[in-house]
């Protein structure tokens, strides 16, 4: 659709400039270049890759594990907030997550503090730049029920926000996306489907429920999403927890790859193998606080012992935050 639009305001820019004049022409070609320009701001991939499997901007009100991204945007974007600022106060939470630096009491009381992440300052900026500078996709019940918030004087939308910002696409047809770009939304799409079940269990029942539910559910879940997007998704690892996701020989080679970018702070690029009919998706499982709570330094003792009777080969302890402790190995067809 974005191709469409792009193609349809080049042409008329064409044929306007041939009915008007030279400044109006100017005008056209920059106005498509600004589009182009916005289509293709880095924080909004960093966004839907680092952020979403939690701030889901589809899930629904009653289901969710953390606000949508929509809803940080409209209390963070205060009247009279400089670009600077905004970023700075996403930046100084990211870093360090606690109650008493949030600006959505709400959404902390509902769903606890932010698990604590290493994510690399540029990513941040990149994401918060974009986040101020764009509209962002919302729940479709969100506008109803911020409303009704502000209207209990839980918070305002800054003048900013009322600003008729230009909406980039949320989604875009699997036609138009490039294999490294399908890969990604397959991989994420699965993550976010563990990752929702996985934190409602931590929630509900503690850490030692996420040991059971691991056991029990992640095979089957990750199974669905390989037949939702018609692909054979797995996860390996060089130090598996269970032995049938040891990876293989070639995929141990990828995953240092993978730990060498992360160690040098750098943005993980995925790997793409293709043959005549298949493409071959690789791309880094990288820990947060929320996977220590099994796979970190620090285990409970009652979860390790439940760990070691349901997996008495287990490999995958020890981690620190922002390790790489497998990859994704995605295969579909061309």
């Amino acid at each position: 659709m974005i191709r469409n639009l792009l193609l349809a305001l080049a042409v008329f820019g064409l044929v306007s400039g041939c009915k008007n004049d030279n400044k109006k022409e100017i005008g056209y070609t920059n106005a498509l270049s600004d589009l182009e320009e916005r289509q293709e701001h880095p924080g909004k991939k960093l966004m839907e890759i680092n952020c979403y499997v939690c701030h889901s901007p589809t899930a629904s009100h009653d289901s969710r594990i953390a606000p949508p991204m929509i809803a940080i945007k409209k209390h963070y974007l205060t009247d009279g907030i400089s670009k600077a600022d905004f970023i700075e106060d996403i930046q100084s939470y990211v870093e360090n997550p606690n109650a008493a630096k949030s600006k959505m009491p709400g959404a902390v009381k509902r769903f606890g503090v932010m698990p604590k992440a290493q994510y690399p300052e540029k990513t941040i900026n990149q994401i918060a730049e974009y986040i101020y500078d764009y509209e962002i996709e919302q729940p479709e019940w969100f506008e109803n029920h911020f409303n009704g918030q502000s209207r209990k004087g839980r918070g305002k939308q800054g003048t900013h926000g009322m600003l008729n910002r230009n909406r980039q696409q949320a989604s875009i047809t699997d036609t138009t996306l490039t294999y490294e770009e399908l890969g990604l939304k397959y991989a994420l799409s699965t993550k976010a489907e563990l990752g929702k079940n996985l934190m409602g269990a931590i929630q509900k029942k503690g850490t030692l429920a996420a040991v059971e539910f691991c056991n029990v559910k992640a095979y089957p879940l990750t199974d669905s999403m390989s037949i939702v997007h018609n692909a054979n998704i797995k996860r390996v690892s060089d130090k598996p927890r269970n032995p049938n996701n040891q990876a293989n020989s070639s995929e141990l080679v990828h995953i240092s790859k993978f730990k060498k970018d992360i160690s040098a702070n750098l943005e993980p690029k995925a790997i793409i193998e293709e043959t005549d009919d298949t493409v071959q998706f690789y791309y880094p499982i990288v820990t947060n606080t929320m996977c220590l709570q099994c796979y970190g330094k620090a285990v409970q003792p009652e979860v390790y012992k439940r760990i070691k009777a349901l997996y008495p080969k287990d490999q995958a302890i020890g981690y620190i935050e922002n390790e790489v402790r497998g990859i994704w190995r995605i295969s579909f067809n061309k």
